[in-house]
């Protein structure tokens, strides 16, 4: 038995690599107990309502898991928060919420995005706190489709035009913070944390406030290869 876990694969049309070495990820992965996605599936999902060529390859990659009964779970990331119960649906996947504990193989299990864990980067979590409130969402969810990608792609270039080289104090207030990590760990009872976002792939041990042994293993991008942990029973 064998579960595994991705995260930030930033799927889009303009990146038709990460799409193809998606694809050969999920032919050569039937045999999986269970797949969680951790956030960042989409570099953009504008909503469920999506009907393009591209969203159709990508259901269709998913549905091939669970057509071979691989438990496929779903946790939102920062650009893909708008995935509904209507895409769930359609490829027979579960969405959970974010901080969500499993039983992994006997093992409590903390699974999380990663994006809350960057206690330092306020500007960014101020933004998360707007853009993914539930009457924002909804307002999102009512706009016409091709309005919500212009709005996409007009922030995607703003983006792309306002990165310049980060210094190595940007990239540490962009990172999870240990005492989040703590924070989080010990809230929840658990001595293993899996999560995204940082595109910083590590396993990290350290031990908790009472002795214990802990680990927080940090799943990498799909930008140069594919990034992908696996635990076996």
């Amino acid at each position: 038995m064998t579960t595994g876990f991705i995260a930030d694969l930033h799927l889009s049309p303009g990146r038709p690599d990460i799409l193809a070495a998606f694809g050969d990820f999920c032919q050569q992965h039937q045999h999986l107990d269970a797949l969680y996605i951790l956030g960042d599936l989409f570099d953009a999902w504008l909503g469920d309502d999506d009907t393009s060529e591209f969203a159709a390859k990508v259901k269709k990659q998913l549905k091939q898991m669970t057509d071979k009964s691989v438990r496929l779970y779903f946790m939102a990331g920062n650009r893909d928060f708008m995935v509904g119960e209507r895409f769930a649906g359609e490829v027979g996947l579960t969405i959970l919420p974010d901080e969500t504990v499993i039983d992994l193989y006997g093992e409590r299990v903390l699974l999380m995005h990663g994006d809350t864990l960057c206690t330092l980067d306020t500007g960014y979590l101020r933004y998360r706190s707007v853009i993914q409130n539930p009457l924002v969402k909804s307002v999102m969810r009512n706009l016409p489709l091709s309005w919500r990608m212009r709005i996409a792609n007009r922030l995607r270039k703003k983006s792309s035009s306002q990165k310049p080289e980060l210094t190595p104090a940007q990239l540490y207030k962009m990172d999870a913070q240990h005492p989040e990590v703590l924070r989080v760990m010990e809230k929840h009872s658990v001595n293993q944390l899996i999560h995204g976002h940082t595109h910083r792939p590590a396993v990290h041990c350290f031990t908790l406030s009472d002795g214990t042994w802990a680990k927080r293993i940090v799943l990498g991008d799909w930008y140069q290869q594919a990034s992908v942990y696996l635990v076996s029973k």
